[in-house]
């Protein structure tokens, strides 16, 4: 389909981009149709499997992207090899940094992902021109520093169940942002493993937190990783917020 489609109702605005996340609330939202359109010439989009390296730390940046569905998740080399998970990243969030030479953290897949992309210089290039993009981005990337900051909090003073809970409320959160209901179901997007490395836990303390949850009927956990959150208050409370 070409994506500067126009829909049956003449809409200026191309056609990939009327149902896209990023358009009503990611950094495109503040773009015209017509700059829509502009960048939409040179955007590409794909879908990405689990596990697929998305950005290389400390590679050139080539290209910026939104996340249009899907988890991704950041993390940074040590100097002996060792692997920290730092962040992750959800829809509509931007993929990389504007004017960096290289890429900071490594980017991967987490779950089946959508991206939309675009070359490097356009972005850098549309940003100069529109102010409105540029505040879009520094917005974006303040929240992110907030969320950085309660993420500190939670690694630095939070018991081992209030960890796991509090992940547990970030995929449910974020995952689902316009969920308006007080439960909730989804897949966990990452390995025990994973999430232990997340949290700074032991993959048995995750996995002896999950059942506490589970006994206590705070979750449902069904085939290992599909979970549902029945009440999100009492998992709110859980999680010490």
């Amino acid at each position: 389909m070409d994506i500067q489609r126009k829909d049956v109702h003449n809409s200026d605005t191309p056609l990939l981009c009327q149902a896209c996340e990023s358009r009503h609330r990611g950094v495109c939202g503040a773009l015209t149709s017509d700059q829509l359109l502009k960048l939409s010439k040179h955007s590409s989009r794909r879908d990405v499997e689990p596990g697929t390296e998305l950005v290389g730390e400390s590679l050139a940046t080539k290209s910026y992207s939104n996340i249009i569905s899907g988890v991704v998740k950041l993390s940074k080399m040590m100097a002996d090899g060792r692997q920290q998970i730092v962040g992750l990243q959800f829809a509509p969030d931007f993929l990389g940094r504007p004017f960096r030479a290289e890429n900071g953290v490594s980017a991967e897949a987490a779950t089946d992902v959508k991206v939309c992309s675009f070359p490097k210089a356009v972005i850098e290039r549309m940003i100069g021109e529109m102010p409105e993009l540029e505040h879009k981005l520094l917005e974006q990337t303040l929240n992110e520093l907030d969320e950085a900051r309660n993420w500190m909090l939670t690694l630095g003073r939070k018991t081992a169940g209030e960890k796991v809970a509090s992940y547990l409320l970030l995929i449910a959160t974020h995952a689902f942002p316009d969920n308006e209901e007080d439960s909730v179901v989804f897949d966990l997007p990452m390995s025990r493993t994973d999430i232990a490395d997340f949290l700074g836990l032991t993959m048995e303390t995750v996995s002896r937190q999950l059942t506490k949850l589970r006994k206590e009927g705070v979750i449902k956990v069904m085939n290992n990783r599909h979970v549902e959150v029945p009440d999100l208050a009492r998992l709110s409370e859980r999680a010490g917020v």
